[in-house]
């Protein structure tokens, strides 16, 4: 165990991890340089066509240093805010993390939630910077300011570039020397080991990611999981290369994969423990669950794919445990699921993954978030989906969940974001001025406000420059109302919204327009309303399709093609009576992308 060292690399997003990552991989000869790619960590096409890290990976490096063969074991993680639950799951598994910040910008938002993350597991924490060789680097400054965050001497922060490997090697020393070597909890001769990720293979079952905390495993070996108490067999036991490598065994330390055979979805959970039948010993402390942020209906275009729905979203829970989804029906949609996600980015991650993965046709609500609302009955119940929102007038109060929100930033866009603040109903409620002319606010907001394109706007109004990172905070309460969108009469559930009164008649035309633009014209005319409070708010016409049935007379008396006009006009009456508007599924999709 004195040889082994387990680590992650943690940062905000784009500052270099995976690059970071696959120049480790080059310098101890993990993979040969012939298979060596970027990103090469990054499995899903999605990751490397976004160049976003999405699901954590783990690798075991084998180096050299001083004489010594050490076996480094390296969990890359996510960046992004909305995958922090891999970030917290594979802290638990390590016993160090490398602190990437990027030279030509500083200490960013993530960064911050992501160190008092690793504070919390009482990890320790290796400051490097990377691309240091860019030309915008500021080498010393972003030294300086790294080592005030981390109330360590300058020269502990370490120098690398991912794009060159300088300082990669050095980087790999620094790790042996200041991350600890994994301590055995319980010198019993039984094997703990704790499930950090598992995965889900058609031929082999479940695959679970263990840190084995005590004790070995071997192939063969009768195990139970210690919260489901589901017994198995261990088919097979081994390491990632980064491909799983199969081994003899699993020792005290190490991090590696156990295949259990088990094909049934709900056996295996992140955070449960992996022990013999006959142990004496507790299970490992776990995780806690994510409470999902964002919620959205998701609806099979035909409703003979539900079946196919049900099993792909049970695949994909095997290898995001943060999904979670429950059965409902719609009137008009048919039956779906109402599914829970942890941001925006990760409800795009999903239903993408859906339509590639599984080639099913899908229709998405627009997102919402959860509200406690109290019944003038003094009933209070928590509501999940628009469309369940009670009535206006059976409605005494809402309350609504508020985020705690980091923004850094340089100090001249202030005062757009200021305004930005305003118009999201945000209260500032602190300002700290760092030393390199960039400020940091420290702000509260509702969480619906947070969802509104909140991301994209900051991006917009600071050219790229501010970051963001956020927390779940109070429930406070909340004027909003239920939006419903009427076509041809009939309510369409999937773009009902819970809106701001405040905001109400802006978002009641926005909707109408857009619906208008994107909408195929009817055999019948079609009107488009937006209904709140009991009131129309908004409302367009969408012209029928017209036939000339006049085309073919000539000649005649005009009484003829009165005749005709008429019969056409009573026709149109009566389809419009009886007819039904048929709404694609590109609709669906364009209405939610303008929205996000």
């Amino acid at each position: 165990m004195e040889k082994v060292r387990n680590f992650s690399i943690i940062a905000h997003i784009d500052h270099g991890k995976s690059t970071l990552a696959d120049r480790m991989l080059e310098v101890t000869k993990t993979i040969e340089a012939r298979k060596m790619k970027d990103q090469v960590l990054d499995r899903m096409d999605l990751e490397r066509e976004r160049g976003i890290t999405i699901k954590m990976q783990p690798v075991r490096m084998s180096y050299r240093s001083r004489g010594q063969e050490y076996i480094l074991n390296l969990i890359d993680t996510p960046g992004h805010i909305d995958f922090s639950y891999e970030v917290s799951r594979a802290l638990k598994a390590v016993e160090g993390v490398v602190l990437l910040v990027d030279a030509t910008q500083g200490v960013q938002a993530q960064t911050l939630t992501t160190l008092d993350m690793a504070r919390e597991q009482g990890l320790v924490i290796v400051p490097v910077l990377s691309k240091v060789d860019a030309p915008l680097a500021r080498v010393d400054e972003v030294k300086l300011e790294l080592a005030e965050l981390l109330n360590v001497d300058v020269t502990d922060v370490m120098e690398t570039s991912g794009k060159t490997g300088k300082g990669v090697p050095e980087l790999l020393d620094g790790i042996i020397d200041r991350i600890p070597e994994p301590q055995q909890v319980d010198h019993s001769a039984n094997f703990r080991g704790l499930v950090f990720d598992f995965q889900y293979s058609n031929h082999r079952g479940v695959i679970v990611y263990v840190r084995v905390f005590d004790g070995v495993v071997r192939k063969g070996q009768t195990l139970t999981f210690g919260a489901s108490k589901k017994t198995f067999q261990s088919l097979e036991v081994g390491v990632f290369m980064p491909d799983e490598v199969a081994t003899d065994t699993l020792t005290a330390g190490e991090i590696g994969y156990i295949v259990t055979g088990i094909k049934e979805p709900g056996v295996a959970s992140v955070g449960d423990t992996v022990l013999p039948p006959s142990a004496t010993v507790r299970p490992l402390s776990g995780y806690r669950k994510p409470a999902p942020v964002v919620w959205a209906s998701v609806y099979p275009e035909s409703q003979d794919d539900f079946l196919l729905l049900k099993q792909a979203l049970l695949r994909l829970k095997l290898s995001d445990s943060s999904l979670s989804f429950e059965e409902e029906s719609s009137g008009v949609l048919g039956r779906g699921f109402r599914c829970g996600f942890l941001g925006m980015l990760h409800l795009e991650i999903i239903t993408e993954r859906l339509r590639r993965e599984f080639d099913l046709d899908l229709i998405i609500t627009l997102p919402s978030i959860t509200y406690d609302v109290t019944l003038t009955s003094g009933k209070t119940e928590r509501v999940f989906s628009p469309h369940k929102f009670p009535d206006h007038a059976t409605v005494r109060t809402v309350s609504e969940p508020w985020a705690e929100v980091t923004l850094i930033t340089p100090s001249e866009y202030v005062g757009s974001i200021m305004q930005l603040l305003y118009e999201h109903e945000a209260e500032s409620r602190e300002t700290e001025t760092f030393g390199d002319g960039r400020t940091k606010l420290t702000i509260a907001m509702p969480l619906r406000e947070l969802m509104r394109g909140f991301f994209d706007k900051i991006k917009s109004v600071s050219s790229g420059y501010a970051s963001v990172s956020y927390t779940f905070g109070e429930m406070r309460v909340a004027d909003v109302c239920r939006m419903d969108v009427l076509v041809a009469d009939e309510p369409v559930p999937a773009f009902t919204r819970v809106v701001s009164r405040r905001r109400l008649e802006e978002e009641a035309q926005d909707t109408v327009e857009r619906l208008h633009e994107v909408m195929p014209r009817q055999q019948f005319v079609a009107k488009i309303q937006a209904v709140a409070l009991g009131r129309i708010v908004s409302s367009k016409t969408l012209q029928a399709y017209r036939k000339d049935v006049t085309a073919k007379l000539y000649g005649g008396d005009i009484t003829r093609k009165m005749k005709l006009l008429e019969k056409q006009k009573k026709g149109k009456k009566k389809m419009r009576s009886r007819g039904k508007v048929h709404i694609p599924h590109e609709v669906f999709l364009k209405m939610m992308r303008s929205s996000e």
